[in-house]
């Protein structure tokens, strides 16, 4: 079985870069054209692509939306959008635009059924991620922990048209500290939707251990600075998880 690889573009002030534990504070640039930085993914064979507006996820609305329009204009494959996305008319523009799915975090636990609805009426290209610090649901970019588990969140939108579960484990987002692979396959066991890794990837073992666990409800991989740091090779990665040696 195969998984998808999603390289990261996370924004901010334009910029392309990369949060430390979700921190604003802790914020390395490694980019400065996103739509370039899109593009070179695609020529690394990435067929899809994982972009979070990270100021939108504080604001609550967009902020990068002329960073996000740019690559969806110039990268071939499908776009995966999360980031301060609350409302429906917010949803509905970005899917006109191109955006393939949308990602929805904060909303998914202080307004549920703006999910439901939006799933039911679009399915498959809704995906409600998951944020975990501690194992408890962490919102509003992270800066907050609520009192409901990983599972809890995940289990309020089942059979309503959810394409996937989108786990990431805070505490090792860019630290380049391997991917929890155990923590996310147990997510998808209890529940009835693939599951997408994020957070800590740390090289090509994290891939591997992923795609092996395919058959457990993973979808795919989102990673970040391990690709750019130069830890993970992209073309290796999409070999690996598309069931290469």
């Amino acid at each position: 079985m195969s998984i998808i690889v999603f390289p990261a573009i996370d924004l901010k002030g334009g910029n392309v870069v990369r949060l430390a534990e979700g921190d604003m504070d802790r914020a390395t640039i490694y980019g400065d054209d996103p739509a370039a930085q899109a593009l070179l993914f695609a020529e690394a064979g990435a067929d899809h692509l994982h972009v979070v507006d990270l100021d939108g996820a504080f604001a609550g609305e967009s902020v990068n939306g002329a960073a996000v329009r740019a690559i969806v204009a110039a990268f071939p494959g499908r776009v995966q959008l999360g980031g301060g996305i609350r409302t429906r008319a917010a949803i509905d523009g970005w899917l006109e635009l191109g955006v393939a799915r949308i990602v929805i975090g904060t909303a998914a636990l202080e307004d549920p059924e703006l999910v439901r609805e939006a799933a039911r009426d679009l399915p498959g290209r809704i995906v409600v991620a998951v944020d975990a610090r501690d194992g408890m649901v962490a919102t509003r970019g992270w800066a907050e922990v609520s009192e409901l588990t990983a599972a809890d969140l995940a289990n309020r939108f089942v059979d309503v048209g959810v394409a996937a579960l989108l786990f990431t484990d805070v505490g090792r987002d860019g630290m380049l500290k391997g991917c929890n692979t155990r923590a996310t396959v147990a997510l998808a066991r209890k529940t009835a939707m693939p599951v997408i890794a994020s957070g800590g990837v740390a090289g090509l073992v994290d891939i591997v251990d992923l795609a092996r666990s395919a058959s457990e409800g993973i979808e795919g991989v989102i990673t970040g600075r391990a690709l750019y740091d130069g830890r993970l090779d992209l073309a290796d990665a999409l070999r690996v998880a598309r069931g290469g040696r």
